[in-house]
């Protein structure tokens, strides 16, 4: 028994620290976002641009806020209200604007891509939230 015993134990490595889970590789933001003379034509494209619009943290920050009201409103009125349903773009396109008008000091791209950008919006949400892109995300200087 204790020749089984001590042979588990001597087989045994010393217990590593887990590693930290590799996050992928992010997409980065535009330094200066510019849109393309003929538009976006697809959104793969249009992500860049939609990160480098929202490169103030607390204009981010808003935005994750919107998103995570759109979503709790969007369960509770599916459960329960369903003319809940209508504050949805309320509470998201209340706070991302504020977010761009006070503190990015930019037009929301909404105005000129709006499904790109609702799109963005719920990618970036992921991103910051279960990925972990930083919120005071800034872009490389190329």
């Amino acid at each position: 028994f204790l020749f089984y015993f001590f042979n588990f134990f001597a087989g045994q490595k010393k217990r590593e620290k887990p590693k930290k889970k590799k996050l992928g590789k992010l997409v980065e933001p535009m330094f200066k976002p510019v849109s393309p003379p003929g538009g976006f034509k697809t959104l793969k494209a249009f992500y860049p641009f939609y990160l480098g619009q929202h490169l103030d943290p607390t204009c981010r920050r808003l935005h994750i806020v919107g998103t995570s009201l759109v979503i709790c409103i969007f369960i509770y009125s599916l459960l329960f209200k369903r003319e809940m349903l209508l504050w949805c773009p309320v509470a998201g396109y209340s706070f991302a604007w504020v977010g761009h008008f006070f503190f990015e000091r930019n037009r929301p791209a909404t105005f000129t891509y709006p499904i790109y950008s609702l799109i963005c919006d719920f990618i970036m949400f992921y991103e910051c939230v279960f990925k972990g892109r930083p919120i005071d995300e800034r872009p490389k200087k190329k």
